[in-house]
């Protein structure tokens, strides 16, 4: 290996490491490359020790591995350390792995020279990449994959491809539709945005107003974020990003509770902000023309929680996901399937009040004023009519598969409906899942949900391969 740095942070030896490999892995040797950073993580007290190996799969799309502070941190971390060494890839075209961003995509010459350089940044690819880790890095030692959200869909690919290269596998909130596209998933996932949006309300009535107040200013004016970007109540309803993890109704309630600059924010520049029982002030209803000064901390922070400038490909890949060619490599365009099934409701579009919010959802509208996806614009739009993609997922390997794969399903799941999962989980071999609503979907970070899995594999066998002394 290429040991770039090692290094110790509190309850962790961490080593960077890095190596070389194809954009395009159906001509490797003629291909350019991309370096794919990686990192070998474990408690200090199994550092000099023969242990056996979990790779994690991200979430995302287009998201790096984590930066662990201490193994507390990140609650699966933890407890993976007592058990494995832990590789923590960043994904190509993430963290330190040649990172595609803005820049990087000005230096196409044209939007097709960029789409089809996007295209080699799906799980195909990336799982591919593992893969050559493994056997170049790692002597070909059969590990164990832990997959966090878009990491479970890289699982099934990882299942796929290279299932002889897995001892064993666990997913949380990772189980994708294997054999439906985008616009199966986003008709469950818009109806759990809206039921998301009618729990916060319901949690915090009075926030009904305040958003219906912020949304009107936005409506009627030039309304700028600190980076220059306009404002629009598209982009407010994308703060409903986060809405399927914990803490996120509280986040949103706080983040609104400083919205308006005048006085307390009880009533802003005279328009009426409802209280909990529903009613305005007279004195706000005698001046209802005037709308809020938003303050400069608010502005500040929706451009915290939108910007893509951390993770372009994330909403640029976003569709994408869901596209398995199959071994034909042919399938139909996602055509923003998201943008579609939105607007097949009313009570999503930016003129209702109250006001939804929006998941995880790639919309025209981004494109088009996020400075920081603005430079992929063109290359969006052809991709979204692209109807050649590779394959992802081999429903009849998967339907034969022998590797124990772990999943947690959450039930209230807003990005991975748990109906799809389960249905696909019925058509994968050696599947088990621990189905819950005590968590949301982030529930990995917390200190439950891995040690949950790893001890209902431990108990059931299939972890025998891993840890023969134990079995004994």
């Amino acid at each position: 290996m290429t040991l770039l740095a090692k290094y110790y942070v509190p309850g962790l030896c961490i080593e960077d490491h890095s190596i070389e490999v194809p954009l395009d892995w159906s001509a490797p040797d003629a291909s350019e490359r991309l370096s794919l950073f990686y990192r070998v993580v474990c408690a200090p007290e199994n550092e000099s020790r023969d242990m056996p190996l979990l790779v994690f799969l991200q979430g995302g799309p287009g998201g790096p591995g984590p930066r662990p502070l201490s193994p507390d941190s990140d609650g699966w971390i933890a407890e993976a350390v007592r058990h494995f060494r832990v590789i923590l890839p960043d994904q190509r075209g993430t963290g330190r792995s040649s990172r595609v961003q803005a820049s990087v995509a000005r230096r196409f010459g044209t939007p097709r020279a960029l789409a089809d350089y996007l295209h080699h940044f799906l799980a195909d690819s990336i799982i591919r990449d593992f893969e050559h880790l493994r056997r170049t890095e790692f002597g070909g030692r059969r590990w164990v994959t832990l997959g966090q959200s878009y990491g479970g869909f890289l699982t099934l690919t990882y299942l796929s491809i290279f299932p002889e290269a897995v001892l064993a596998s666990f997913t949380a909130g990772g189980i994708p539709a294997i054999d439906a596209g985008p616009d199966t998933v986003y008709e469950h996932t818009v109806r759990k945005m809206m039921m998301k949006t009618r729990r916060y309300y319901e949690r915090y009535p009075g926030d009904a107003a305040r958003v219906a107040a912020v949304a009107d200013a936005l409506a009627d004016g030039d309304v700028r974020l600190p980076n220059g970007d306009p404002l629009t109540v598209r982009r407010l309803q994308m703060l409903g990003g986060g809405m399927g993890m914990k803490p996120a109704p509280e986040r949103l309630h706080w983040l609104f509770d400083q919205a308006f600059a005048d006085g307390d924010g009880s009533v802003a520049s005279g328009v009426g902000i409802a209280g909990e029982d529903g009613a305005s002030s007279a004195a706000s209803a005698s001046s209802a023309s005037r709308r809020p000064t938003l303050t400069d901390g608010f502005l500040m922070n929706v451009l915290s929680e939108t910007e893509s400038y951390n993770r372009p490909l994330y909403w640029t890949l976003q569709e994408f996901i869901y596209l398995n060619g199959g071994a034909e490599g042919q399938c139909a365009p996602a055509d923003w399937a998201a943008d579609r099934q939105i607007a097949r409701h009313a009570d999503m579009a930016p003129d209702a009040r109250p006001l939804c919010f929006i998941g995880e959802a790639a919309l025209p509208d981004m494109f088009a004023t996020d400075s920081s996806l603005r430079p992929f614009h063109d290359a969006e739009e052809l991709m979204m009519h692209d109807t050649r993609w590779g394959m992802i997922y081999d429903l009849d390997r998967l339907a034969s598969n022998e590797v124990p794969l772990q999943a947690a399903v959450y039930h209230d799941d807003m990005y991975v409906p748990s109906e799809l999962s389960l249905a696909s989980l019925e058509h994968i071999g050696a599947s088990h899942a621990w189905v819950t609503n005590e968590f949301e979907h982030d529930g990995i970070h917390g200190d439950s949900v891995f040690p949950r899995l790893y001890n209902e594999a431990l108990d059931r066998g299939d972890l025998r391969a891993v840890f023969a002394d134990r079995y004994c």
